[in-house]
């Protein structure tokens, strides 16, 4: 998706930001955006590992019954 926008893309995004928000926000904005995204992937780290391991204590489960039977 992004491949496609190329550099001269990309550098007209950033000349309409520093019109729209001015030179003081955008580092703000950067910040907030970085936080952000932080908080989402240590999120979703999190959910499939969770699932990881609740895959593990089922095969754990699971050769448990083997042994008893």
């Amino acid at each position: 998706m992004l491949s496609s926008i190329g550099i001269p893309g990309l550098i007209l995004i950033l000349i309409i930001a520093l019109i729209v928000f001015g030179p003081s926000k955008l580092p703000e904005i950067g910040r907030a955006f970085g936080r952000t995204l932080t908080e989402f992937k240590t999120a979703a780290r999190d959910l499939t590992k969770d699932d990881d391991e609740g895959k593990d204590k089922g095969a754990i489960g699971e050769e448990a019954v083997k042994r008893s039977n």
